[in-house]
C-alpha cells in the first residue's frame, strides 16, 4: 500500500464530513476494503453490556440485529487484549466464534484492531481475507493508525438507527442557560474567510471605498442596535460600543490600507487585516481572550457582508419561534429577528466567552456554541436549545418535544423562585453569610452580575483596553473604562487585576516571541514589573477612578516571588504621592495577591506583613497542580477541581490565610460547583465569585444548609482518594438537604 498517510488522511476526512452516521459508517468499511484490498471490513461498537454490535461491514452478510456477546470470539478477545489480533486461520484458533447469519466461512484469515476513546475500548475494526495469509506488517500498521483517527467520530455514531432522522443530538459548548423550542433560521452570510485574492486595480479608490465602508457600517451598528430596542441592558449596549471602538481603531484601519498598497483588493486586504488580529487573540491561551478573536471575526464578516451588499435574514416566512444557527451568528442576525421571536441560538463556532454568548445571556436568550457544522438541516426544522447542559436535538419526536415543552415551564417556575433570592443573603441555615461576587472583563459583563444581586466583582480583567488598540492606552482612557465598572458596583467592593499580559497574551503592537514554553514565561506580574512604566500608569488610573467610590482593591497575578511584592508597594506609594503631590483627594486601595501558582502557597505567610487578603484563581492552580490542560481534548477527561490534591491545597491556602488573618475570596470554576462550594464552606472560605448565571443557584445551595454540615462532609471528603469518590460523597449530601430534589422538581 502506497502513500499511508495520504491515504489515512483522506479517509478520516471523507468520514468526518459525510452527512449521516450511515454513511459514515459504510465510508470506513468500503473505504478500508479497498484500500488494504481485503475482501471484508467490519465494524462492531460496544453497547452498554461490552457487547460487540455489528454497525456496518462490507463483504459479510449484516441484515438485522448482529451481536458478540462481552469477551467472546476473536473480536472479544482484541476488546479484552486492548491489542491486534492478526491470524492467517482464524477457524484453527482457540477463541474462534462462528456467526452463520453472517455467512463468514468463506473468509479465512482475521485481523482486528481496538477503537479507543479515552483509555476505553469503544468497538473493534475487522478485516479479513479468502486467503489464509497474514495481513502485512504494513497493512496492519495502517489499520491501527487508522482506528486512532476514528474512534472519536466513532464514539458519536448511535447503535440504533433514528426513525425518520428523529431526535439527533448534538453536543457542544453552554453559551446561556436555558430552554427552547423553535424553528430554525439558517445565518448564511458570505464569510470573509473564503475570499480568494485578486488585483487591486485602482489603488485610491479601492482606499477610499474602504473609509465609505466603515461609515456604512457604523450606521449599520446604530440602526441594529435601535432594533434591539430602546431599552437596552448596558451589557448589549457595551457590545456595540466594542464594535464602534474597533471601527475607529487605527492599527486595524491601517492595515487594511497597507495590504490595498500592497496590491490586493479590498475584500482580501480586510481578510488579511481581520486575520492578523484574529490570529494574535486566537494564539492566547486565556479562554477569555481567545474568544476575542471570534468577536474580531464577526466584525470582519459584517464588513465584508456589507461591502457585497448582503441582505439580512429573513424570518418573515417562519411562524413561531426562530432558533438562530451558523458558523457564526452574528450581533446583526440577532437584531434582525423581532425579540419577541428570538428562542435559541446555535453556532457551530465559538465559545461561552464570545460576544454571541454575552449578549445571548444579557437578552435571556438559550445558547450552545461549538457544536461542529451540522448537516442535512433547512430553514424550517424544529430543534430543541438546551443551554443548560449544551446539547441540541434537532427533529425531535413528538414525545421529546412534549417532554421539552414541560422542562421549559418547570424551568420558568425555578427562575422566578431563584429570582426571588435577588435581594436575600447568601446565608447557611445556621447564620453564616457567604459573600457572592461575579467576573467581568468587557463593559458588556457589567449589568447581568447586578441583576443577579451580585455583591462585589470578584476579578476585572483589565486586559481589553489594551489589546483592542494600536497602542499602549493613555492613563485618562483607562480611567474612563475603570470608573464605569466602579461606578456600576458603588459601595460594592471590586477587584480589579493589573494588566494580565504577556506571554500566550500577545498585545499586536508589542510582540513577544521565541518563548518555547509561553504559560511559564514572561506574562502577568513579570511583565509588568519589567515594563514598569505600564504598570505604573495603570495604577494612577485605578486610584483616579476610584475617586469617591472607594471601592477598589488590586489584585496582582502570577506572583511567585516576596520582591515582585515589594516592588508593587513601592509602586503604589510612590503612585499616590504623586496624585496627592498633584492636588487628589486619595484613599489607598487594599492589594492582594492571586493564589494561582503552587509556589506562592508556601510563602502566603511572608507575604502577610505586606497585603490585605489572597485571592485564589481555581482554574489555574488547578491546571498547574495537575499539569493538565483543560483545553487539550485528550487529557481534559482527567481534569477536575475536586481532585483530591486541588482540594487538600486549597484548604492548606485557607488555613495559611487564617493563621496570618488575611481574607480569602476563590473565583473560577470551582465558585460555580455546588460540590465544590459545599467543600470551600467547609473550609472557611466566605467570598465566592463567578459568572452572573451561576450565582441564584449558588445563593440557593449556600441557604439550603448550615456552615456546621459542610464542615463534616469536608472532614470525609479530606479522606477521600480520588476525585469521583469526593463527588459521590458530596452529591449524597446535596440528595440529603433537598437541594437536587428541588432543582429537579422545579426542572424535570
Amino acid at each position: 500500500m502506497s502513500n499511508t498517510i495520504l491515504q489515512l488522511t483522506r479517509i478520516v476526512q471523507q468520514v468526518a464530513l459525510a452527512d449521516t452516521p450511515e454513511a459514515q459508517m459504510s465510508l470506513i468499511v468500503d473505504s478500508i476494503s479497498d484500500v488494504a484490498g481485503v475482501d471484508v471490513c467490519s465494524l462492531y461498537r460496544t453497547n452498554d453490556q461490552q457487547d460487540m454490535v455489528l454497525l456496518a461491514s462490507h463483504g459479510l452478510k449484516h441484515k438485522g440485529n448482529i451481536t458478540i456477546s462481552k469477551g467472546k470470539g476473536l473480536v472479544g478477545l482484541v476488546a479484552r487484549s486492548r491489542h491486534p489480533v492478526n491470524v492467517a486461520d482464524a477457524a484453527s484458533h482457540e477463541h474462534y466464534y462462528y456467526l452463520p447469519q453472517t455467512q463468514e466461512e468463506k473468509f479465512v484469515s482475521f485481523c482486528g484492531v481496538p477503537l479507543v476513546m479515552f483509555g476505553k475500548v469503544i468497538g473493534v475494526l475487522v478485516v479479513q481475507s479468502r486467503k489464509e495469509e497474514l495481513l502485512s506488517k504494513e497493512n496492519e500498521g495502517f489499520l491501527v493508525a487508522l482506528a486512532s483517527q476514528l474512534a472519536l467520530i466513532v464514539s458519536d455514531i448511535p447503535l440504533e438507527a433514528k426513525t425518520e432522522d428523529q431526535n439527533d443530538r448534538h453536543n457542544g459548548v453552554k453559551g446561556a442557560p436555558g430552554i427552547s423550542i423553535g424553528q430554525i433560521r439558517l445565518c448564511l452570510t458570505g464569510e470573509l474567510n473564503n475570499v480568494p485574492d485578486a488585483k487591486c486595480d485602482d489603488i485610491e479608490d479601492a482606499i477610499t471605498k474602504w473609509h465609505g465602508l466603515l461609515e456604512d457600517v457604523k450606521q449599520d451598528i446604530e440602526h441594529e442596535q435601535k432594533a434591539l430596542g430602546s431599552d437596552l441592558p448596558d451589557a448589549v449596549a457595551a457590545i456595540f460600543d466594542a464594535y464602534r471602538m474597533l471601527l475607529a481603531d487605527h492599527a486595524l484601519i491601517d492595515k487594511v490600507v497597507m495590504e490595498i498598497r500592497a496590491g490586493h483588493w479590498l475584500p482580501y486586504a480586510l481578510k488579511l487585516a481581520i486575520g492578523h488580529y484574529h490570529d494574535i487573540f486566537h494564539a492566547m491561551e486565556d479562554a477569555y481572550f481567545r474568544a476575542r478573536a471570534e468577536d474580531i471575526l464577526h466584525l470582519g464578516n459584517k464588513l465584508y457582508n456589507v461591502w457585497r451588499g448582503a441582505k439580512s435574514i429573513d424570518v418573515n416566512h417562519i411562524d413561531g419561534p426562530v432558533v438562530l444557527m451558523g458558523a457564526q451568528v452574528s450581533v446583526s442576525d440577532m437584531a434582525s429577528v423581532p425579540d419577541n421571536k428570538l428562542v435559541g441560538i446555535v453556532c457551530y463556532e465559538g465559545s461561552s466567552l464570545s460576544h454571541t454568548s454575552v449578549l445571548a445571556n444579557a437578552m435571556g436568550i438559550p445558547a450552545v456554541m461549538g457544536t461542529g457544522t451540522l448537516k442535512s438541516i433547512h430553514d424550517g426544522d424544529t430543534a430543541i436549545i438546551d443551554g443548560n447542559e449544551g446539547q441540541i436535538i434537532l427533529h425531535p419526536s413528538s414525545v421529546v418535544a412534549t417532554e421539552f415543552k414541560t422542562l421549559i415551564e418547570k424551568e420558568k417556575s425555578l427562575n422566578k423562585q431563584l429570582s426571588l433570592l435577588k435581594e436575600l443573603p447568601a446565608q447557611t441555615i445556621d447564620g453564616e453569610t457567604i459573600e457572592l461576587l461575579t467576573n467581568t472583563g468587557l463593559l458588556a459583563d457589567i449589568s447581568p452580575g447586578l441583576k443577579s444581586g451580585a455583591q462585589g466583582v470578584g476579578l476585572y480583567r483589565t486586559e481589553i483596553p489594551f489589546m483592542v488598540r494600536d497602542s499602549f492606552p493613555s492613563e485618562d482612557e483607562q480611567v474612563q473604562v475603570y470608573e464605569r465598572v466602579l461606578q456600576a458596583y458603588e459601595n460594592k467592593p471590586v477587584y480589579m487585576r493589573t494588566l494580565d499580559i504577556g506571554g500566550d497574551k500577545q498585545l499586536p503592537y508589542f510582540p513577544i516571541h521565541h518563548e518555547e514554553n509561553p504559560a511559564l514565561g514572561w506574562r502577568g506580574i513579570r511583565f509588568t514589573l519589567d515594563n514598569i512604566q505600564l504598570l505604573m500608569t495603570q495604577v494612577r488610573a485605578m486610584i483616579r477612578a476610584a475617586q469617591g467610590h472607594n471601592n477598589l482593591h488590586i489584585l496582582l497575578p502570577m506572583v511567585i516571588s516576596t520582591g515582585e511584592v515589594t516592588t508593587f508597594i513601592e509602586l503604589l506609594d510612590d503612585a499616590i504621592n504623586q496624585l496627592i503631590e498633584e492636588g487628589l483627594t486619595i484613599v489607598r486601595p487594599k492589594v492582594g495577591v492571586m493564589v494561582e501558582v503552587p509556589a506562592a502557597i508556601s510563602q502566603i505567610p511572608l507575604w502577610a506583613k505586606y497585603i490585605d487578603f489572597i485571592s485564589i484563581g481555581s482554574n489555574d492552580l488547578s491546571q498547574y497542580l495537575l499539569a493538565l490542560d483543560r483545553n487539550n481534548s485528550r487529557v481534559a477527561g482527567r481534569y477536575d477541581h475536586v481532585h483530591p490534591a486541588v482540594i487538600h491545597e486549597v484548604n492548606r491556602i485557607v488555613k495559611l490565610a487564617k493563621d496570618h488573618n488575611l481574607k480569602v475570596s476563590l473565583c473560577g470554576e470551582m465558585a460555580a460547583d455546588p460540590i465544590a462550594v459545599v467543600l470551600l464552606m467547609g473550609m472557611g472560605i466566605k467570598r465566592l465569585s463567578m459568572s452572573a448565571a451561576k450565582l441564584p443557584k449558588i445563593k440557593y445551595l449556600i441557604r439550603c444548609m448550615s456552615l456546621s454540615q459542610s464542615k463534616q462532609v469536608l472532614i470525609a471528603a479530606l479522606a477521600c482518594d480520588s476525585n469521583i469518590a469526593i463527588r459521590q460523597l458530596v452529591e449524597q449530601k446535596l440528595e440529603d438537604i433537598g437541594f437536587n430534589e428541588y432543582m429537579h422538581s422545579q426542572q424535570g
